[in-house]
């Protein structure tokens, strides 16, 4: 495996470790935020953050690196999902366990790897079918509100309409992850963050308290902020598909959080989604490994 595709295993790697502290954190302030208005702080946040940083390296940057007219489409695509997908989230982390909206979160490598292939012509093996198919199932699983009903959980299915925004959005990023890291996070953090902003107050949600807002906006440089940098940064050597499988390690982390942080009980149906989960994401990191 060459050195560069171990640093960009550990970019995606590092990316899953920071976003696993969104959903069990979030839960714990959703009760003080309104959805729309966490969505909104947890991009600007990201925007903010990453943007001061961009202030110590931009004269570092060659004019190729920065985005241009030909990259508009992408950049726009990106902030619209990234606008429409936390929002999707925070109202199913509000609805939902902090647990299963965790775990859901792996979806997100279906959406991509379908969408990768479908719109963006990469290659998708044998065995990352068979692993989407694991996925997809475990997904499932959590999705029923369980207790012996076969209707779907509502705040379940707001995090899969999250997951598969974020797929979406993960192909957009990846056409210009060959440009500037730092620029991509500060326009998808900045515009995202207040276009989220703007529909909180038109919907007419109450402003949180400012001892709020700020563990927020640092909940947001760290999950969202550095989760993306280096997101990006792993995308620029893997690709869409293969980023998205080693950042399926996040739901797990997310998931064993939520039961330390938030004493969740422990249900059998999600051990039961556990299970086929890691089969899926197991099969997912291993193809991967061995077509490097």
């Amino acid at each position: 495996m060459k050195k560069r595709d171990v640093s960009a295993i550990c970019y995606a790697i590092a990316a899953a470790m920071f976003y696993a502290l969104n959903v069990p954190c979030s839960k714990l302030l959703l009760d003080h935020v309104a959805p729309t208005f966490m969505a909104a702080f947890l991009y600007l946040g990201a925007g903010f953050g990453v943007g001061v940083m961009y202030l110590f390296h931009h004269t570092q940057e060659e004019p190729a690196e920065r985005l241009s007219k030909a990259d508009m489409p992408y950049t726009v695509g990106m902030v619209l999902l990234d606008i429409l997908a936390p929002i999707l989230l925070m109202i199913g982390v509000k609805l939902a366990t902090a647990a299963n909206a965790s775990l859901l979160g792996n979806f997100e490598i279906v959406a991509t790897t379908v969408i990768a292939l479908l719109i963006f012509k990469e290659k998708v093996s044998k065995k990352l079918w068979a692993a989407i198919g694991l996925i997809t199932l475990s997904s499932i699983i959590l999705s029923f509100g369980g207790e012996g009903s076969f209707s779907f959980s509502v705040g379940s299915l707001f995090v899969l309409g999250a997951t598969a925004s974020w797929g979406l959005e993960n192909n957009c990023t990846r056409s210009i992850s060959e440009k500037s890291t730092y620029q991509i996070v500060t326009i998808k953090g900045l515009c995202s963050g207040a276009g989220s902003f703007i529909i909180a107050l038109v919907i007419g949600e109450k402003l949180p308290n400012m001892k709020y807002i700020l563990p927020v906006l640092l909940l947001g440089f760290v999950a969202y902020g550095l989760s993306i940098f280096t997101y990006i940064r792993a995308q620029k050597t893997l690709g869409a598909a293969k980023t998205s499988a080693y950042y399926a390690v996040a739901p797990f982390i997310g998931s064993f959080l939520s039961f330390v942080l938030l004493k969740e009980p422990l249900t059998a149906t999600y051990v039961i989604a556990l299970s086929v989960m890691i089969g899926g994401t197991v099969i997912v990191v291993h193809d991967n490994i061995t077509t490097q």
